[in-house]
């Protein structure tokens, strides 16, 4: 697949809910994810990525999802996410706003990077 192609089933997935199946069938298997934030600030590999999202997963309430874009330029493509999600641990509900940027070598994403207002 190509950038674009890549972009738009990553999008469709997400805004289904399938942020695993995106992640098992879009990464490449030594790609790296990078947040603004500890405690996963960077993780490199398929399987920690996968860690990551499992550990987002387990403790957000996902009440609405939705995302914009994508904006492609060459071997990268930025998405807007949305989320209203509740943090299991302290009850707090929010919104949850992030630019994410996506890198793609050889048909699969090699690198993800997340960016959050502040």
């Amino acid at each position: 697949m190509d950038t674009t192609a890549i972009a738009h089933e990553l999008i469709a997935l997400c805004n289904a809910g399938e942020n695993m199946q995106a992640i098992e069938t879009l990464y490449a298997p030594d790609a790296v994810s990078i947040e603004a934030n500890e405690p996963m600030k960077e993780v490199q590999g398929i399987e920690a990525i996968k860690g990551k999202a499992t550990w987002w997963m387990d403790n957000h309430e996902v009440h609405s999802r939705a995302s914009r874009g994508p904006w492609v330029n060459g071997d990268e493509f930025a998405v807007e996410f949305t989320y209203e999600i509740t943090f299991k641990p302290t009850g707090a509900r929010s919104t949850m706003n992030e630019i994410a940027m996506y890198t793609v070598r050889d048909g699969k994403i090699a690198q993800d990077k997340f960016y959050y207002a502040v």
